[in-house]
């Protein structure tokens, strides 16, 4: 799981094992990433509340932008758990596992809306170098369509996955396909 000790769904008690039925009961089962937060579970709390105001109840992007957001910001940041948790989310959007392979692989191969190529590149460029942003990349954004509230939605979930690659890449979190498939979109 990862090269930290953890405690199971089955040994958990208190506020650890509240968190971990109530992620359950909305993913359909409890993933890795959030496993490795269980010696802390009041950090596994504010990781999920983070999670969910960023990219569902306070975000002005789809679904789907997220997770596009998603892998571009894990594959720059050589993160393969990431990578391929947000690219099964994306393929039930795109439903095209191809399109989604070469995605996860270059997002600049992929066919996208000039809005969409923007949006990740400003994402990347964020994950990457971001000592170099510059107030054009806001307005290369505007310019696409973005309005403000959008550009920020975009800041926070780019921040987001940096945050939860560097704790996955940080402490070994692992997947495979079984923990990657079947949640609850």
């Amino acid at each position: 799981m990862s090269w930290i000790n953890e405690v199971d769904e089955e040994d958990a008690e208190g506020a650890l094992k509240r968190m971990y039925k109530k992620i359950g009961s909305t993913r359909g089962k409890v993933s890795n990433i959030m496993k490795v937060h269980s010696l802390n579970p009041a950090a596994m709390k504010a990781h999920m509340d983070l999670y969910l105001s960023v990219m569902f109840k306070n975000s002005t992007l789809s679904r789907e932008e997220g997770e596009m957001i998603a892998v571009v910001v894990s594959s720059a940041n050589g993160c393969a758990y990431c990578v391929n948790h947000h690219a099964e989310a994306l393929k039930h959007y795109w439903r095209d596992d191809e399109r989604v392979e070469r995605f996860s692989d270059d997002y600049t191969k992929v066919e996208l809306s000039d809005e969409y190529a923007i949006m990740l590149d400003y994402a990347k460029k964020l994950t990457e170098q971001p000592d170099s942003m510059v107030e054009d990349d806001i307005q290369s954004l505007r310019d696409a369509g973005s309005q403000d509230d959008d550009i920020l939605n975009i800041a926070l979930v780019t921040a987001y996955f940096n945050f939860v690659n560097r704790i996955a890449l940080g402490l070994g979190v692992e997947f495979y396909k079984e923990e990657v498939e079947g949640y609850e979109y």
